[in-house]
Formats: C-alpha cells, sequence, structure tokens
C-alpha cells in the first residue's frame, strides 16, 4: 500500500474571507495578533479533514515584508504566535506535523524583487532561528528562483531539522519556475544541501501536471499542492490579495481529480495552496483512502 502524505490547503485567503478586517498588504499575519482564534480554529479545520502537516501562518511575517508596512518590531512576536496557534490546534483536533515557513521574503511570484544571496540568506537565517525550537520540519515555500530557494533551504538546512523545498511555477505549462529557469537548474543549485523533498506550489493544477515528469525524474519524494486562481498577474508588490479572484472549476471534488492524478503519477505529497480550503482537503482525503492509499504525516524510506 503507497503511503501518501496529506498537507493542509491554503491558510491566507480563507483568513481573509474570515475576518472582520480589511485584507492588508501583510495578507495573513495581523490576525495572528487581531484574531488568533481565527488562525487556531482554521488549523484544527485542516486537521479534521485529513491534513496530517499544517504549517504555520507566517508566510507575510517576514522582516523584509513587516519593515516595509512600518512593523518590523512584530517579527518576532509573530513568529511565537504562529507556532503557538499550530500547537493549539493540533491539541484540540489531533495530532500533525507541524512544519516552520520560509517564504518569499518581498512578496509571491516576483523573482526580480531581491536583494544579493548573502543578505538573503542571512534574512532566512534569523527566520529559522525563530522558528527551529518550535516546529518540527521546514517548508520553504513558493520559491520563485534558484536562488531564493537556495538561499532558503541553505537556512533551513543548519536548523539540523527535515527541509521541503517547494519552487512556483509560471502559469503557461513549460515547466518553468516564474523566473523563466527549468526545475533541474533549480534543482542543480541545491546539489550538496539536505532535502528530503521537492514539490512545486502555488500555481495551476495544469501547470503542476505538465511539470510533475521533470520532478520526479529528479528521485526522492516529490510533492505538489496548486492554487484555486484564475490569474496571480492582478497582485503587485505591496498589493493586497483581494485583486486576486477563484476559479469556478476547481471545487472540492475537481481540485481531488487533480490531485489524485498527481499521485497517480508518482507523487508523495499533496494538498492545496490559495483558494483550497478545509473542504478541498476532506475530500481528497476520501478520494485517497478510496483508492487504497494510507495517509500519513510523515516520509518513509
Amino acid at each position: 500500500m503507497k503511503r501518501v502524505i496529506l498537507t493542509d490547503g491554503g491558510m491566507g485567503q480563507e483568513l481573509v474571507r474570515r475576518s472582520q478586517s480589511e485584507p492588508t498588504p501583510l495578507w495573513s499575519a495581523r490576525v495572528l495578533i487581531d484574531e488568533p482564534d481565527l488562525v487556531r480554529d482554521l488549523h484544527a479545520e485542516f486537521i479534521r479533514a485529513g491534513a496530517r502537516i499544517i504549517t504555520i501562518n507566517t508566510y507575510s511575517a517576514t522582516p523584509e515584508r513587516l519593515a516595509r508596512e512600518g512593523a518590523e518590531d512584530l517579527f518576532k512576536p509573530l513568529q511565537k504566535r504562529g507556532i503557538e496557534l499550530a500547537r493549539q490546534a493540533c491539541e484540540q483536533a489531533g495530532e500533525a506535523t507541524i512544519a516552520g515557513c520560509l517564504s518569499p521574503l518581498f512578496g509571491s511570484y516576483a523573482p526580480a524583487l531581491s536583494i544579493s544571496y548573502q543578505e538573503t540568506l542571512d534574512i532566512y537565517r534569523r527566520i529559522v532561528a525563530e522558528q527551529a525550537d518550535g516546529v518540527d520540519l521546514f517548508l520553504c515555500e513558493t520559491m520563485a528562483s534558484a536562488d531564493e530557494a537556495r538561499a532558503a533551504v541553505t537556512a533551513a538546512a543548519e536548523s539540523g531539522k527535515p527541509v521541503w523545498v517547494s519552487w512556483t511555477l509560471a502559469d503557461h505549462g513549460r515547466s518553468r519556475l516564474r523566473s523563466g529557469e527549468a526545475i533541474g537548474t533549480a534543482a542543480s543549485a541545491l546539489d550538496g544541501l539536505a532535502v528530503a523533498a521537492r514539490l512545486v506550489n502555488c500555481c495551476r493544477p495544469e501547470a503542476i501536471a505538465a511539470a510533475l515528469p521533470e520532478l520526479i525524474d529528479l528521485g526522492g519524494p516529490v510533492g505538489a499542492y496548486a492554487n484555486g486562481f484564475t490569474s496571480t498577474e492582478a497582485l503587485k508588490h505591496g498589493g493586497t490579495v483581494d485583486v486576486l479572484h477563484a476559479r469556478h472549476d476547481l471545487g472540492p471534488d475537481a481540485y481531488a481529480d487533480q490531485a489524485i492524478g498527481w499521485v497517480e503519477a508518482g507523487a508523495d505529497i499533496v494538498g492545496g495552496c490559495c483558494e483550497v480550503g478545509p473542504p478541498h482537503i476532506a475530500a481528497l482525503r476520501d478520494r485517497l483512502e478510496q483508492a487504497g492509499y494510507e495517509i500519513s504525516g510523515v516520509l518513509h524510506a
């Protein structure tokens, strides 16, 4: 029986829908302080839906984003609160592996927004230092370029925790990162680093299906978790997520169809990103179980 790791779905868009506040450029970070129950309860819903891995809700709480909004003093408190709420959700809803979050420093889908490699590495090291004691593994997610991923993975690997790297793909379906680099090029940039799994995320399901064979050819555990946006073009640097729109053809059953296809093609890890909520994860859990897969929260050799 093949074991498949089922992760959670997207936190940010779902929290925007549930929050009483207007969206801000800090996306879901502000609710960690203003509406923490929303974060804890959403984590718990994903666990009850079948997720065996949840990622702390600190995606937008990078030093760079916080400094841009004049809130850099919130960096450490937000990292701590994100871990606390994930742990509370596990106590409330059941056991789950907690993943730390190393996200793009300036914003998603923007490989041109960068600083030097060393500066990037130093900032990721700051984030790792705040998260390492409270998480079980590190997820370097939505990496839009080879250098961005290399810096994040280097910092995460220094913690001694397992490291997953997940690149975000251009939506044109030609197996390229949003930087234009090939998946193989991005993977080669990580040579010598301990990477427990390679994934792709926060792009169209169709882009994932096109790229998955190349990802699988790299060897080792692989995974995927798509978004449900019609397009990401409208999101600009410093913008808010309310400019993005959800597809109407990716409800829970349709999304499960896509993700089961990835598993059948060889993916070991599946879940969801933006616009993929607890009902989607529950539908995917049911489909995996019906197909005879064992749902797990850890990688197995």
